[in-house]
């Protein structure tokens, strides 16, 4: 089973670094900006995981075959670049999905094998998942989506719990894996295609009430709403 692990886990590298090749060729960058946001995407997860957790020297100084997986992905991109350019808008969030899926079960796997307990396991899962999309975004001078009101971290905690429980329970590790990578995927795609959110808290602002707070200067928020008030009556006078 440690085979199955493994080639997932390079399943999770290549998707992750595809992600990052189409959304450096939108940002219109050299191959060596596709090769960078491919990297950090690809190993920027595990990477971060393997510090937290302690790990020296990281996975993919030990096994550089990450390292030439990453490689191969931006050469055979760069052959294919006139395909990858013409992918649609909604081909980024659904590779996106995939490899949040993998490494999140990855993450969690990896944290267990450690001796950590369930709650650390749930979340080197999901930094395992989006700590690399986030670095990605970040140098793309793009807002990360797990910042955004998607449903996106909350989908690779899922994955972990349902992880995490199945081992607590000895299940199978197939069954976990396979359950695992179901709930986060299927929670991130249906997001996507529903377009599912998390509720947003953001400032109210208060109407006056007395005659001393009205006449205080209005906020920004306030002008929009007068000006928004006047042009009302404008059309209803028309």
């Amino acid at each position: 089973m440690s085979g199955v692990v493994y080639w997932l886990d390079m399943a999770g590298v290549i998707v992750f670094a595809l992600s990052g090749v189409i959304l450096a060729c939108r940002s219109r960058m050299d191959p060596i900006g596709m090769l960078v946001l491919a990297s950090v995407t690809g190993i920027g997860g595990g990477t971060l995981r393997d510090l937290v957790l302690g790990v020296r020297p990281v996975f993919w100084v030990t096994d550089p075959t990450y390292l030439w997986i990453i490689l191969a992905t931006v050469g055979v991109s760069l052959m294919g670049f006139h395909y990858i350019h013409r992918l649609s808008r909604g081909f980024l969030p659904i590779a996106d999905a995939f490899g949040l899926a993998l490494f999140t079960v990855i993450g969690a796997h990896k944290a267990l094998l450690l001796g950590t307990s369930g709650m650390v396991a749930v979340l080197m899962g999901m930094m395992t998942g989006v700590a690399g999309g986030m670095i990605r975004d970040v140098l793309a001078q793009r807002v990360p989506m797990v910042l955004r009101e998607e449903v996106y971290a909350t989908a690779a905690m899922a994955g972990g719990v349902v992880y995490v429980a199945l081992h607590a329970l000895e299940a199978p590790l197939t069954l976990a894996i396979a359950a695992s990578i179901s709930v986060t995927l299927g929670l991130r795609l249906a997001a996507i295609h529903w377009h599912l959110a998390l509720p947003v808290f953001a400032w109210v602002t208060v109407p006056p009430k007395n005659h001393d707070e009205a006449a205080m200067p209005l906020s920004t928020p306030q002008k929009a709403k007068e000006k928004v008030k006047m042009i009302r009556r404008e059309r209803k006078k028309r």
